[in-house]
């Protein structure tokens, strides 16, 4: 999708706005379950400024994009304290559980917007409706990636719902390799030329890409 510079600057607004949401979507969903920590602490703000984190939202990036030729990063984590939660294992499926359905909700927002605009008489060829696309296909990519069940990915904490107590001990302690784990597949696949976190979501993400542009077929 080539796009010219005023839409590379939208997208990426747009798209670190997705990571913003999903990040503050934690920590809301952890202040209705009776933890008030990322309130207290002014993370369940909009302001971007507030969630960038120096070396995983501004330095990791540029190193990958300059050492294996690809890009990933994060915002700065919600703080979350899960024992002010009744439930634990509970309250921490549920706040990890809130991220992706904030991208999944964000991208269906789009969808509607996309046939807002097209039923306006907008044509589908300016770069707008591109914008609206990439933005979706990121906000779809983050969810899945998101639910594999890695620690700390949130897949993880909706997974240690449904364990023992026992169990969960075991799984939690996966959580000091896991960003290491994800790494060390991003790059070893760039120096494979294989996405090897792309033959792990590529399916379903071709499934929910499908279901959404089926909305849109289907309202336009």
């Amino acid at each position: 999708m080539n796009m010219d510079f005023t839409s590379q600057v939208l997208a990426f607004f747009f798209i670190f706005m997705s990571i913003v949401i999903h990040e503050i979507s934690h920590g809301y969903a952890a202040y209705l379950l009776g933890d008030d920590t990322a309130k207290r602490m002014g993370r369940l703000s909009l302001n971007p400024l507030h969630h960038v984190d120096i070396f995983g939202t501004i330095i990791l990036p540029i190193i990958l994009v300059m050492t294996a030729g690809f890009a990933f990063g994060y915002a700065k984590p919600v703080p979350i304290n899960p024992y002010n939660f009744k439930n634990y294992k509970k309250g921490m499926g549920i706040t990890g559980a809130a991220g992706p359905l904030a991208n999944f909700a964000i991208t269906f927002l789009l969808a509607i917007l996309y046939v807002i605009l097209a039923k306006s008489g907008f044509n589908q060829d300016l770069r707008a409706f591109e914008v609206i696309k990439l933005t979706m296909q990121v906000n779809i990519f983050l969810a899945l990636f998101n639910l594999i069940p890695v620690p700390p990915l949130d897949g993880s904490r909706i997974v240690g719902a449904f364990l023992s107590d026992e169990a969960y001990i075991k799984y939690s302690k996966l959580e000091r390799y896991g960003m290491y784990i994800i790494l060390g597949a991003l790059v070893v696949g760039s120096l494979l030329n294989i996405s090897i976190i792309g033959l792990i979501i590529n399916r379903p993400f071709q499934i929910v890409w499908g279901f959404f542009a089926q909305i849109i077929n289907a309202l336009l």
